[in-house]
């Protein structure tokens, strides 16, 4: 019996996946709403439902890459305290460059920012940060005093 999988299960298929099972096995998958039986009528459904999800991905894909051109145009200057021989009080967390972002109307989350080592230096720092898996883009962080 040939099944479509509606949610991941662990050791026997992911979301989308069609696979070859035993009837009884296909049975109770249907039944748990695990899977449903891969039909003509589900299988087109299935292929209209994905290229529709393809095509979001596509179009957020470009959204974000608009966005990284937008992002790697800024360069952020934050305001720091600074001791003797000009060396920073601490460091800047993600969390500032969230907040200087959100000032210039950038809405994004803390956690999409990757930091390679911590901001303690006054100057230019290249920062990553990853809208999605594939677009990249790399914001300027210049601290000041």
């Amino acid at each position: 019996m040939k099944v479509i999988f509606l949610k991941d299960l662990k050791g026997q298929g992911k979301k989308g996946e069609i696979k070859e099972v035993k009837d009884g096995y296909g049975n109770f998958l249907i039944k748990n709403n695990v899977a449903s039986l891969a039909n003509e009528s589900n299988l087109k459904h299935y292929n209209t439902v994905k290229s529709k999800q393809e095509l979001e991905k596509n179009l957020f894909i470009k959204e974000c890459e608009k966005l990284k051109e937008q992002l790697e145009k800024l360069k952020i200057n934050i305001k720091v305290k600074v001791g003797t021989q000009d060396r920073v009080f601490g460091s800047v967390s993600t969390k500032q460059i969230v907040t200087e972002l959100k000032k210039l109307n950038y809405d994004i989350d803390k956690n999409k920012i990757k930091l390679d080592h911590p901001l303690s230096s006054l100057g230019t720092h290249v920062v990553n940060v990853e809208l999605h898996k594939k677009v990249i883009a790399n914001i300027k962080i210049n601290l000041v005093k």
